[in-house]
């Protein structure tokens, strides 16, 4: 039986951190399902990848950090926290040049080693607020 939670640390390692988001579909099936979108995220693993990759572009130095994991059969819930400067457009942003930090969880469901489907709840309030969009 697959490591679950090892294979999430690994993802958020190989394809958050060092910004291998063609390398997704290592961990991830091509029909992920993403439970709550970013907004214009398209579906399955190509939304997916489109969506880490505008991430990228707004925050070269993206690094995220697992503050703690609990595995439960197939699901993994992951509390992270990401840090990165914005140096890009991001959700119609225009880029800042201000280091942001951002908490959140994510529930992954596993299937054979891979994610199938998941399910982000980020602080995104607080990540507009530290970019300015949204008086604090």
């Amino acid at each position: 039986m697959p490591d679950n939670a090892a294979i999430v640390r690994q993802f958020i390692n190989e394809v958050l951190n060092q910004g291998d988001v063609d390398g997704a579909g290592r961990f991830v099936w091509e029909d992920v399902v993403e439970q709550v979108p970013f907004p214009g995220q398209g579906p399955g693993l190509t939304g997916l990848q489109d969506v880490l990759r505008g991430m990228r572009s707004a925050f070269p130095d993206m690094h995220w950090t697992v503050e703690e994991q609990l595995a439960d059969g197939d699901s993994v819930l992951t509390r992270f926290v990401w840090t990165g400067i914005h140096h890009g457009e991001f959700l119609g942003v225009p880029p800042t040049g201000r280091p942001v930090t951002v908490w959140g969880m994510v529930i992954d469901r596993l299937v054979d080693g891979r994610i199938k489907d998941t399910r982000i709840l980020m602080d995104t309030l607080g990540l507009m607020m530290q970019l300015g969009a949204i008086p604090g």
